[in-house]
């Protein structure tokens, strides 16, 4: 298809405040007046949001050396475990760690107040993070022990990398069992007595590129409040998922890996959360410009959450047994309603995902296009695309003398 116009037009535009912006929620208004040919002819950029947990977060620091100089060995900050099997003072924090103490000593369902995103959250916030390490001593490296804390402002790196982020579409968790479950997705009652889901569905970034044509290696993004960048695709990134017509997928699809500068960041878009019985998390604020590079890019943008599907899953064996789980696709328009019907229940519906959190994002990434303040870029090279031969693999399971189980 002809483009319209070229990021670098584009970025020319922004530069001199002349760029036209919209969000994903407003462009579909501008289509249903002037129609796609219109539209796309007169509409620069439209920004996406979103805003829910995303588990598979975290940071690498590099925390500088004390005096004499230490190879860490185990660390924890806060008392939440670090990675340090990197480098003699860099470090890995997940958003998921948990201390030690935590999960161990409850019964469950347990409560896990604490963990590696709240870690990240305060870092974000300034606050003093206490840092207890081991070391085994080198001649290079002779310091064992270290009790001391730092502030985010005195250590020399600290960059959010997220393996998998902004999931293309997600399962609408119930539970058909007999008794209330604690999951990722939240508490489920018995006998599908809730249905909860979690994404911004028409704000969602890859649903409004939905065949990656505009998102790649490298692509800018709103990322925690400062800006950060499309570094590789994420795990268990799954382009070739079964689509509806639209070309959006109706099950979990494509994913991103992310990368940032944490000292850019605000703890207003990097939350530590807590969920009942299953443990840590964090609440990841993103958002992507997609360029309107001709009347193609448009009609993807311009998609409903009526357009939108979504796969209803039993998480009471269904999900975590793999057994026949998926019950019915609903729209994004039935689940924001507050309820879906499946099976002939009317079952009550709750996001994960901040809507209103999305549209803020969405919003100030059309605020600073507008201003100048953050221009567009192409990828350096596309995210494999449904003819990669991508596939999701299961572990094997096998025992000691390497058969089947």
């Amino acid at each position: 298809m002809k483009n319209t116009r070229s990021i670098e037009e584009i970025n020319e535009k922004i530069k001199t405040g002349k760029a036209v912006v919209f969000t994903a929620e407003e462009i579909i208004n501008v289509v249903e007046e002037k129609g796609i040919k219109n539209a796309a002819a007169s509409v620069d950029v439209v920004t996406t949001g979103t805003f829910g947990p995303m588990c598979s977060s975290g940071v690498f620091l590099n925390v500088g050396h004390p005096t004499p100089r230490i190879k860490l060995n185990e660390i924890y900050l806060n008392s939440v475990p670090a990675y340090a099997g990197i480098a003699a003072v860099d470090l890995y924090l997940g958003a998921t760690a948990l201390p030690p103490s935590d999960p161990a000593n409850r019964n469950y369902p347990g409560d896990f107040i604490y963990g590696g995103g709240h870690v990240i959250e305060e870092l974000v916030a300034g606050k003093e993070i206490r840092m207890e390490a081991t070391a085994y001593g080198t001649d290079c490296y002779p310091l064992k022990k270290i009790d001391t804390s730092f502030r985010l402002s005195e250590i020399n790196e600290a960059t959010l990398y997220n393996p998998r982020n902004a999931y293309q579409n997600y399962n609408v968790a119930v539970n058909l069992g007999s008794k209330t479950i604690y999951t990722y997705m939240g508490v489920l009652k018995m006998n599908m007595g809730n249905a909860n889901y979690s994404s911004a569905g028409q704000l969602s970034p890859l649903f409004n590129d939905p065949l990656l044509k505009t998102i790649g290696i490298g692509t800018r993004i709103f990322l925690g409040g400062g800006i950060g960048y499309v570094a590789w695709h994420g795990t268990q990134h799954n382009p070739g998922a079964k689509r509806v017509e639209n070309d959006t997928p109706s099950y979990p699809g494509a994913t991103l890996a992310l990368v940032g500068d944490l000292k850019q960041m605000e703890p207003r878009w990097l939350r530590g959360l807590s969920f009942l019985g299953y443990g840590a998390t964090m609440q990841v604020g993103m958002g992507v410009p997609i360029p309107v590079l001709n009347e193609e890019i448009m009609h993807y943008c311009a998609v409903r959450d009526e357009d939108l599907k979504a796969p209803v899953v039993d998480y009471y064996r269904g999900y975590p047994y793999k057994e026949g789980s998926e019950l019915a696709l609903v729209s994004y328009a039935k689940l924001k309603s507050g309820s879906i019907n499946i099976r002939g229940r009317e079952v009550p519906t709750a996001s994960l995902s901040s809507y209103a959190g999305a549209r803020e994002i969405a919003t100030t990434l059309k605020e600073w296009i507008q201003g100048g303040r953050f221009t567009l870029t192409a990828p350096s090279a596309p995210l494999p695309s449904a003819d990669s031969g991508i596939k999701m693999n299961a572990l094997p399971q096998r025992d000691p003398d390497n058969r089947e189980v």
